[in-house]
């Protein structure tokens, strides 16, 4: 009713005396398709401002969820990972080019997947980071953007570090497919996990051909193209909460998935003061028996107490493999019928506040592993992520900026090769392009994504 009467109150100065006299009508509804068949038949409806309306919903939100459960330390890792997200993105788009360059004015279309919308200038965003990234100016007055020398040695130490690691990464693969239905899933999909699980960026073309034992590329009758196990290792079958209590000498190689009791480790903000509340609810939850995420889930019903208690195993597992214990959840719902877990995936991670946490910075929800952190810091560090904390510490503005210079080494796509630093002074705009934002290349700009790898 609060909801309503807000809705009727903030729109008297809008609508017509025709309104007025169905006022207590409009009051009844409650649900979005009632109130909007009951704006069309109303001639007010013309005149009416839909971003004025705040309808309500029956689902649990994020932003309901009061202040004191939130985790300020962990918050503030999502703005960590946030910028690394938008400096990473354009270090990759840098190097898909032949020369690792680029006109400035051709990463409009990149706006949506950097996250940087409109008035932010491109150009500035990048003269954030001088020590990662650097501007040129041709003699046509474009302006070019390419990678600094430190810049080209961090993504040599990136390329070695995911060679290293692409055999335990192989093997997280193959367990996600183990954990699905039918053991297999659409590439498209896996894409979407490709940085947190440290994949290349050639993962789809080349990668997957490197492990024929484990996995295959198989294609449906749609066309569409899944990844497919080929073989059932019992090692792998084994969760990550299974091998912490377990016995070092136990051997998996005859494992068989099936009931698990392993209480999940839950820590609690420590400002939330009513856990005490919930002690004996948290206590007959971690009691129960739960079918683990690698034995077949055909058999339970939806919404049953062991169906939840297993798709919190599954995401459990499925955070244990990611690099920061840390993923989007738009991602995490890709997987809600291969994986077998609920349709409102968002209200059981809301549930189990002590084992997940839900962040709800940006436009985009993130949900942590809790156990894993300290603090805003994660307790056990993989190499990418300290590569990635490395390439953080380069950026941001330090320092006085740059004056004009000299560039003679540059690409050879350019029919003038001479190339001028552009000026670093903050008044300069997108005219450096030689285009403004309006009159850009209507292809360049409709192009709102690149390939799945960048999802």
């Amino acid at each position: 009713m609060i909801m309503a009467a807000w809705i009727a109150n903030s729109s008297k100065a809008l609508i017509s005396n025709e309104y007025n006299a169905n006022h207590s009508r409009f009051l009844q509804f409650f649900n979005l398709n009632e109130l909007a068949n009951y704006l069309c038949r109303n001639s007010f409806v013309e005149s009416w401002s839909w971003s004025q309306i705040r309808l309500m919903t029956t689902s649990k939100r994020v932003q309901d969820r009061s202040r004191f459960k939130r985790v300020q330390d962990l918050e503030m890792a999502t703005e960590k990972w946030k910028v690394a997200h938008k400096v990473l993105f354009l270090i990759e788009t840098l190097k898909e080019e032949p020369e690792m360059i680029i006109p400035v004015r051709d990463l409009e279309r990149y706006r949506r997947k950097i996250n940087l919308p409109k008035p932010h200038r491109i150009s500035e965003f990048i003269r954030k980071s001088p020590e990662l990234f650097e501007l040129y100016k041709d003699q046509r007055g474009v302006l070019w953007c390419g990678l600094t020398k430190q810049a080209e040695d961090l993504v040599e130490e990136e390329n070695k570090i995911i060679e290293q690691h692409a055999d335990k990464v192989a093997e997280y693969v193959t367990r996600f497919l183990m954990m699905s239905v039918n053991k297999r899933l659409p590439v498209n999909k896996i894409a979407h996990f490709r940085r947190d699980f440290g994949l290349p960026l050639d993962f789809r073309a080349k990668w997957v051909e490197n492990y024929p034992e484990l996995f295959r590329v198989v294609k449906s009758e749609d066309e569409c193209e899944y990844l497919e196990l080929v073989s059932w290792n019992p090692a792998w079958a084994v969760t990550e909460l299974e091998k912490k209590f377990m016995d070092v000498t136990e051997s998996t190689a005859t494992h068989t998935p099936g009931l698990l009791s392993l209480p999940f480790p839950m820590r609690f903000p420590s400002n939330y003061k009513k856990m005490y509340r919930y002690r004996g609810k948290i206590d007959h939850f971690q009691k129960r028996s739960y079918l683990s995420p690698y034995a077949d889930a055909s058999g339970l019903k939806a919404g049953s107490l062991e169906f939840d208690k297993r798709a919190i195993a599954v995401m459990h597992e499925l955070l244990s493999f990611t690099m920061e214990k840390r993923l989007v959840t738009d991602h995490l719902t890709h997987f809600r019928q291969e994986l077998v877990m609920p349709q409102k995936l968002m209200r059981l991670l809301l549930k189990h506040v002590g084992i997940f946490y839900v962040s709800e910075r940006g436009k985009r929800f993130s949900v942590f592993l809790t156990e894993a952190y300290e603090g805003p810091e994660l307790i056990d560090k993989c190499p990418l992520v300290l590569w990635k904390e490395k390439v953080l510490s380069h950026v941001g503005y330090r320092r006085k900026k740059k004056k004009i210079e000299t560039f003679s080494d540059m690409s050879e796509m350019e029919e003038d090769n001479n190339l001028v630093l552009a000026k670093d002074d903050s008044e300069q705009d997108m005219e450096d392009t030689g285009c403004s934002e309006e009159t850009l290349d209507a292809n360049t700009v409709d192009m709102e994504t690149r390939d799945l790898l960048f999802e």
